[in-house]
């Protein structure tokens, strides 16, 4: 799988009701990989791997796979159960039809739908418990579920036209702009993800069989919004990741290079919702993470790979992605 890392906010949120319970988090943590100094951490990142494996682990204990977020628990295997019965579904509008009535079976708390208008296709999800603050996490995760079902169903990403959230903007809403678009609308009357109509008559491309690897590589492929490995986006990051950061074409060579116009490489991230500096920008972050994490390299070493002509420079834009400096980073997510 396509390396990435997921914001220690999700971390956080994932042990919210473990700890509410009063049960201990340290095990699952460091049964995850994922060092509890890390929590301690606004900006802290860690890898998807080691976010699934969290993932798994609250629920197992919990019996919850929504994490607590309703009233009534999604046990485990609930996910499972409902990918198997979306194969058998010939699009994605009957897909997603089945999918909000059975996310409806299962919680109390929140309602889902699918509204379609002339245009636009939207995944609708309203909260309808008792409680008065929204529960924030749980609307962060049935989003996942559903856009990344959607997009493993018919084996491409299905970019998100604006995204709209019935609570008031989150300190980690700079995530938002990676997971869902850089169209983000909070206060709004409903949580929804917005996607042109026109991707629900893509036909299933998946079965029993191939449900079965995706289940395998659940929740992490979830976590990272299932991407085609075809798609562009995808296809530039790997060609970056195999070179030497100073072998980084510029755009327009790396067009030349993709036997495409320049206009017409932009045109395709733009439908994925990427841009070439963003993937760079993220490429660079999570490569850093990445070798501070499980490399010896030192930090000027680091920052030589990845292109920083003084490890000055590595220091400061490190500080901006993750909120502390390299040494600071590597020193806390050491196994303790």
């Amino acid at each position: 799988m396509e390396k990435g890392s997921v914001s220690i906010y999700f971390v956080q949120s994932a042990l919210e009701r473990l700890r509410a319970l009063g049960m201990d988090t340290t095990p699952l943590l460091v049964g995850a990989g994922i060092s509890p100094a890390l929590l301690d951490s606004p900006h802290g990142r860690v890898t998807p791997q080691g976010f699934s494996a969290l993932w798994l682990g609250v629920a197992a204990a919990l019996d919850d796979e929504l994490f607590g977020q309703d009233a009534r628990r999604m046990k485990v295997g609930s996910f499972a159960m409902l990918t198997y019965t979306l194969i058998s579904c010939d699009t994605l509008h009957s897909a997603l039809r089945r999918m909000v009535r059975c996310f409806n079976l299962m919680l109390d708390d929140f309602e889902c739908a699918l509204e379609v208008d002339a245009r636009v296709a939207r995944l609708v999800i309203r909260q309808t418990g008792t409680a008065h603050a929204p529960r924030i996490f749980g609307f962060e995760t049935l989003l996942m579920m559903q856009h990344g079902l959607a997009c493993w169903l018919v084996g491409r990403r299905i970019p998100v036209l604006a995204a709209s959230f019935s609570y008031p903007e989150p300190s980690r809403s700079a995530e938002y702009r990676q997971m869902y678009s850089e169209n983000l609308l909070f206060d709004q009357n409903v949580t929804a993800l917005s996607f042109d109509k026109d991707y629900l008559a893509l036909p299933m491309i998946q079965d029993r069989r191939s449900a079965k690897t995706f289940l395998r590589g659940a929740p992490a492929n979830i976590v990272l919004k299932y991407k085609n490995s075809g798609g562009m986006a995808a296809q530039i990051r790997r060609r970056l990741r195999t070179a030497s950061r100073t072998e980084w074409p510029e755009f327009d060579a790396l067009a030349v290079a993709l036997h495409m116009a320049p206009s017409t490489l932009r045109r395709r991230l733009d439908d994925e919702g990427q841009t070439f500096q963003l993937i760079k920008d993220q490429l660079r972050r999570d490569m850093a993470i990445d070798f501070l994490c499980h490399s010896t390299r030192s930090v000027a070493e680091i920052a030589s790979e990845l292109g920083f002509a003084e490890a000055s420079g590595f220091h400061r834009a490190f500080k901006k992605w993750t909120g502390v400096n390299p040494g600071e980073y590597r020193q806390r997510a050491l196994p303790r």
